[in-house]
């Protein structure tokens, strides 16, 4: 029995969308792009239309919202030209036209008729193989009811079937409308994907992605980041599937330079798990992370590092009055430095990031300084934990040893705790903590956890200097 070929697919344009739509949308089929207004609905529109120019397919953007020098506003904002889209513009409202001066009132019937024929006939005109009709807004106030609204689109799908053309209807959902918009389009479309933009106490706008529906297609379900930036227009980042990933072949042992510290973790961490460094301020937590990262380097291989809170500049300082001079290896390229402002980028877009680095430059060695900083930015913890935790996966299964830093509350000792429960995510849990005693401060260092393999369960001494780091029996002060 022969196997049913694939149906062709129409990409998107738009970065991200084709890899959720396992390659794009299916051909000749009718969608529906739903979105309050300024969720990008416009932009995304006019990439599906540049990506099909570039292909030199004939492309038409049919608009009843929006004037023609708005549409190429928007463009110019992204540096792009509209060249080889033709743009019709219509008016729903005024579509009558010579029709109007024979009658008194202006009815809906001939309104929607005169619209309609309008539409059709710019189809018929220019022959596109794909096409942009913004908006249906405007089509459901002219006919005022669902059912009307039902047939009116079912018409205008049969229509585009007819001619082959794959079309986008933007569909703008108002306060209150958006259940009813999806039951009168849903069970008529091919696909529906819906924008999502919110607006928190603090920070910038945050958007989202669903695609809520698509025929035949094994779509990643749910709610995926996305962005709109200038020159590249709206970026899906979809979310990490860990599974995608190669597994690690052999195991192997990732080193710190220290021998005592090594030793604690039974000859060294392992490659491809999740190491916590937990502590409070002044324990030295980055100073762990520079030191694996410092080793990694000298043996050659390539680290990831991604900061949240440490300038870029005293991360340098930092781990030169320490002995590791780490500029040089950033310059060649070998280190890899992200220095992120935390308010501005979501979960998808940090994860995307990570997994794009990690591939390209075969990173051994992950650093995320830190973690609490990448939380305490986000509206929903909870949410960015179980994110993190597909790239975790992502990162374990390509044979990555990956450093979390997480800070604790209060100072020496006091009121010591962390805002979220992390502890699930580390294979290994490094606790570092800082404790007084006669007028002297002294760091102490455990391996709490190491889920592969034996480990030391001693505490012992941190002694960080400008000589370097070095971990010690760690012996109490005698009582006077």
């Amino acid at each position: 029995m022969a196997t049913p070929k694939k149906p062709p697919v129409v990409k998107t344009g738009i970065t991200g969308l084709n890899e959720i739509l396992r390659g794009g949308l299916p051909a000749s089929n009718f969608y529906i792009l739903q979105g309050a207004p300024g969720s990008g609905k416009t932009t995304a529109a006019l990439q599906f239309l540049l990506a099909g120019a570039q292909n030199g397919e004939r492309c038409l953007y049919v608009s009843l919202s929006q004037t023609t020098a708005e549409l190429k506003s928007i463009a110019v904002s992204h540096g792009w030209k509209l060249d080889g889209i033709r743009i019709e513009e219509l008016s729903a409202s005024d579509a009558v036209n010579g029709a109007s001066d024979q009658s008194i009132f202006q009815t809906t019937e001939l309104r929607l008729d005169e619209t309609r024929k309008a539409v059709e006939q710019a189809i018929e005109d220019h022959k596109p193989s794909r096409l942009v009709y913004d908006s249906l807004l405007e089509i459901r106030l002219i006919t005022g009811d669902s059912p009307r609204f039902r047939r009116e689109l079912l018409g205008f799908k049969a229509f585009l079937a007819k001619h082959g053309v794959i079309a986008l209807l933007l569909d703008t959902q108002t306060s209150g409308s958006s259940e009813r918009n999806g039951e009168e389009v849903e069970g008529i479309a091919h696909g529906v994907i819906r924008f999502d933009k919110s607006l928190e106490e603090y920070g910038g706008v945050r958007r989202r992605i669903e695609v809520s529906k698509m025929r035949g297609v094994p779509v990643a379900d749910g709610y995926h980041d996305m962005a709109i930036r200038e020159g590249e227009g709206v970026i899906v980042y979809p979310r990490i599937i860990p599974g995608t990933a190669s597994e690690t072949v052999k195991p192997q042992l990732i080193k710190s330079g220290v021998t005592a510290l090594d030793e604690m973790f039974g000859g060294g961490q392992e490659a491809g798990t999740t190491t916590l460094v937990i502590g409070q301020s002044g324990t030295g937590k980055s100073t762990m992370s520079s030191l694996y990262a410092t080793a990694a380097l000298k043996r050659g291989e390539s680290v990831a590092l991604f900061l949240f809170e440490e300038r870029l500049e005293t991360f340098f300082r930092r781990s030169e009055g320490l002995g590791m001079d780490l500029r040089q290896f950033h310059k060649e390229g070998q280190l890899i430095i992200r220095d992120f402002n935390p308010n501005e980028i979501s979960p998808g877009e940090f994860g995307k990031i990570a997994q794009e680095v990690v591939t390209r430059e075969k990173s051994r060695v992950v650093v995320i300084d830190s973690f609490t900083g990448y939380l305490n930015s986000l509206p929903h913890r909870e949410k960015a934990v179980r994110d993190i935790q597909s790239l975790l996966k992502y990162l374990a299964r390509s044979g990555v040893l990956t450093m979390l830093i997480v800070a604790q509350h209060g100072l020496l000792g006091q009121n010591v705790g962390i805002d979220v429960d992390v502890s699930f995510l580390g294979d290994t849990v490094l606790l570092l903590r800082i404790s007084e005693h006669e007028g002297k401060l002294r760091r102490s260092i455990t391996v709490v956890k190491k889920r592969h393999g034996p480990h030391d369960l001693d505490v012992r001494e941190l002694l960080i200097q400008s000589s370097g780091v070095s971990v010690v029996p760690y012996n109490p002060l005698p009582e006077l």
